[in-house]
């Protein structure tokens, strides 16, 4: 199975042109790469643009969903607009999101909603710092899966590729990434606990995301993880292609 690599551009960059030029500098850079998948997921206003002068290497996805498909909702974007404009991906339930009061209902009820849409949903999951000082991770964690996934029968909808991201919280933009020990206890956590839901021909994909560079990519490749989520990192061209050839060698 091809590693995934996914760049979360957040709300980044400030201008059209600076979004065309990082997205053509990292197309250029991965464009003999087979390895691996990638997919990018810039602010809502560049998919457009970067979908259009995309390549077969590169998919793109989106940083977040509402759950109605269509409606008086001012400001918001449903599913199948994304899934019109040619996104295959959606970020659903980043940290980010649930700092700004984001609930595990609210996640669920976007989960059903891309799902529906026939979007590839990649649902966030990680514990804050003080969470994991109080040794509260894995009870989080489950917490936020249960929550997060209730009456989704997953196994009916096995066509699509469905994605886990482990992302704690205490490590994203700190420079302080999860270690390698530390982060294969959750896969094995997450992968027990997920693989279940499923339908039985076809495998989850478990994704770590947190200050990720392109020192440590490999690692996280090397203990099982199936890809990566990465945020700022992949607002560097140059970094960014690292990343995804240190992901990519055997």
């Amino acid at each position: 199975m091809k590693p995934l690599i996914i760049a979360n551009w957040k709300m980044n960059p400030q201008s059209l042109a600076e979004a065309e030029r990082l997205f053509n500098s990292v197309k250029k850079g991965i464009k003999n790469i087979k390895e691996i998948e990638i997919v990018i997921c810039p602010p809502f206003i560049y998919i457009p643009t970067v979908q259009h002068s995309s390549i077969p290497t590169i998919k793109i996805g989106a940083q977040d969903c509402f759950w109605e498909g269509s409606g008086p909702f001012t400001g918001q974007i449903s599913p199948l607009m994304l899934k019109n404009l040619g996104c295959q991906y959606v970020i659903i339930g980043h940290s980010a999101r649930r700092e700004l009061g984001e609930t595990d209902e609210m996640i669920n009820k976007k989960l059903r909603a891309a799902i529906k849409a026939k979007l590839k949903p990649i649902l966030c999951v990680g514990e804050t710092e003080k969470e994991r000082k109080k040794d509260k991770t894995f009870k989080i964690l489950r917490e936020q899966l249960e929550k997060g996934l209730k009456g989704i029968s997953l196994f009916k909808v096995y066509s699509l590729k469905f994605i886990v991201a482990y992302e704690p919280v205490w490590a994203i933009g700190t420079g302080n990434p999860c270690g390698p020990k530390e982060a294969k206890e959750v896969l094995l956590f997450l992968r027990k606990f997920v693989q279940p839901l499923f339908h039985s021909n076809t495998r989850p994909l478990i994704l770590y995301g947190g200050s990720v560079n392109s020192k440590n990519a490999k690692d996280y490749i090397d203990i099982g993880f199936d890809g990566l989520l990465v945020g700022g990192a992949s607002l560097n061209s140059e970094e960014f292609i690292k990343i995804v050839k240190e992901a990519s060698k055997d």
